[in-house]
């Protein structure tokens, strides 16, 4: 039986959220992975990267997996009614509701996340209250069905935590040697608990104001779906 794996398209995503798990989705066996979104016109990263849908909202079967990925166009995403109600329609059935950094906070805003542990990105993990998520500081979190993972390069963590579901931990170790996953990162400096002091403080400045932008757009959807 095929696995239907839905990963959501848009502007202005971080392409590393997508193509990270993408890497490791695209191998389960007897799976197929759906790039969704409105129309079929290529889809522009906030790096500039193109990217092709293969499939409309309109026109996606029943998923098993649903996936959002991270970025700067989730802030349009936060009020599109359209996309918030197709999420929700799809995770009622869904085996597995999933996301990768601020991809939880889209998922947030479809009420998908109420009673869930979760994590995001850590400079939003603040606003996961809002939309009834119980904060963890997992680098990836599974409760129940709910997978969600930190910021852009936990994608790899994620995507290989879902393989391990859907495909069992043997399968899941081999795709991990398969692709050389062994991280040995040359600075001691991806996460606030490890950074120095002055770098953290200059890169928490840098998303201040769009922290609290979020918040406020989160804060709406949330009183909006009441």
């Amino acid at each position: 039986m095929t696995t239907h794996i839905g990963m959501l398209l848009y502007p202005r995503l971080t392409q590393l959220d997508l193509t990270g798990p993408f890497e490791l989705f695209h191998r389960v066996p007897d799976a197929k992975v759906h790039l969704l979104w409105k129309d079929m016109a290529p889809v522009h990263a906030d790096s500039g990267l193109g990217l092709l849908p293969t499939t409309m909202l309109a026109d996606v079967p029943p998923l098993d997996v649903v996936f959002v990925p991270g970025g700067a166009g989730i802030d349009e995403l936060l009020v599109d009614r359209e996309v918030l109600d197709f999420l929700a329609t799809q995770a009622a059935r869904a085996r597995y509701v999933t996301s990768v950094c601020t991809g939880a906070l889209v998922l947030g805003a479809a009420g998908l996340l109420r009673g869930y542990r979760a994590t995001t990105h850590w400079a939003y993990m603040d606003l996961l209250p809002i939309v009834g998520a119980i904060p963890t500081s997992e680098r990836v979190e599974l409760d129940r069905n709910r997978v969600t993972a930190g910021g852009v390069t936990a994608g790899i963590d994620f995507g290989l935590t879902v393989l391990a579901e859907l495909a069992g931990e043997a399968f899941a170790k081999s795709t991990q040697l398969a692709i050389e996953y062994d991280p040995a990162p040359p600075f001691h400096s991806g996460h606030p608990r490890v950074a120095e002091p002055a770098i953290l403080e200059s890169v928490k400045r840098a998303f201040s104001k769009r922290v609290q932008a979020r918040g406020a757009a989160l804060r709406k959807a949330v009183d909006a779906g009441r």
